[in-house]
């Protein structure tokens, strides 16, 4: 390998992973330099841990201001979803438009041609293009967060963290005296820092109008505070005593009401999905595909059978039925040894 060909760009966030992900590169001889992405005002604090990295790792640290396409690109999707009724990802959103767009771009500006992340997930180039892959610590897997990269993001991308274990990356922090070593691991939203995405919701586009409950005998039997407040497959908080466990069925942005069934009816059959990508792009020639599916980030692999539409829309049929997908969530379609082969947007649960 060249010289220019050993240089690198970690996505430098200031936390253990990403931070162990310098350590790494710079073992196996990588010239490493940080790029810290300002994505809002809440992430000033983010900023100033990448630098104290930066500087106790030893390399140059490149910040890069991204507040309104950060807004344009994550932000404004994510309320609007909400505020309709659906549950977004906010990486999903961000990752492909925002995040690895900026790093990739800022890569080629300093003339660098890889970049690197923290993801615990692998990558591997095959004969037909790039496939991010399951990392082998499945508690820690993220590789449903990146389904949406492009192929030139991926032909970019090393993930040194592929295999390892949380508690050795930790260890690795601790050895090389990082600060970050015990630093918790993020929970919340990125751009709220307090998780009350519903009250940053209103605080930006409104409150949120006040709408029906309706019971599973199709009566009223409450008022909701707002659409945004829930999210199908929800089971507590949701104001009602019925005399017996229900959850949130469905939620209709159109008449603004929220629908409720028995507990023990929120597994569906299948599920339709909207903008979906997939790859190796041979997968849209066949009427149906045989995969494992992933409905929502911390879910199990399920076997399915995926009918893929070429306007970019999909039915999804499960080989065992799966509690309450939420429309807005991802489903991610794998390969039996993990391979991503693509995904997208949970439209609506197929009850029938």
């Amino acid at each position: 390998m060249n010289v220019m060909c050993k240089k690198v760009l970690v996505a430098l966030s200031g936390g253990v992973d990403s931070s162990v992900c310098v350590h790494l590169l710079k073992e196996q001889g990588y010239e490493v330099e940080g790029a810290v992405i300002e994505f809002s005002p809440a992430h000033k604090g983010a900023v100033e841990a990448a630098k104290l990295s930066a500087e106790q790792l030893g390399v140059k640290l490149h910040v890069i201001e991204a507040h309104e396409l950060f807004r344009k690109n994550v932000i404004e999707p994510f309320c609007l979803e909400y505020k309709a009724g659906r549950t977004p990802n906010p990486c999903i959103l961000c990752n492909p438009s925002t995040k690895f767009h900026l790093i990739c771009e800022k890569a080629k500006e300093l003339g660098i041609p890889k970049i690197a992340t923290g993801h615990y997930a692998g990558i591997i180039q095959t004969e037909r293009g790039w496939l991010v892959k399951r990392s082998a610590c499945v508690q820690r897997d993220q590789s449903y967060m990146l389904y949406r990269l492009t192929q030139e993001q991926l032909s970019m991308l090393i993930l040194p963290l592929e295999g390892l274990e949380k508690s050795v990356v930790r260890e690795i922090a601790a050895s090389i005296g990082l600060s970050c070593a015990d630093a918790p691991d993020s929970q919340e939203i990125c751009f709220i820092p307090d998780n009350d995405y519903a009250a940053y919701i209103e605080r930006y586009y409104g409150k949120s109008k006040q709408g029906d409950i309706i019971d599973p005998d199709g009566k009223v039997c409450a008022r909701h505070q707002g659409l945004l407040h829930y999210t199908v497959g929800q089971r507590k908080h949701i104001g009602v005593a019925l005399g017996y466990p229900v959850f949130i069925k469905a939620i209709d942005p159109e008449k603004n009401c929220i629908y409720l069934a028995r507990t023990g009816e929120e597994y569906a059959p299948g599920i339709t999905l909207s903008d979906c990508v997939a790859f190796p792009h041979e997968l849209w020639d066949h009427a149906s595909v045989s995969a494992l599916v992933k409905i929502r980030s911390r879910a199990n692999l399920s076997p399915a059978t995926i009918q893929l539409q070429a306007d970019g829309t999909a039915m999804v049929l499960f080989d065992e039925p799966q509690r309450a997908p939420a429309p807005g969530q991802s489903c991610v379609f794998y390969t039996e040894d993990g391979f991503v082969l693509g995904g997208g947007y949970i439209q609506q649960q197929i009850l029938s």
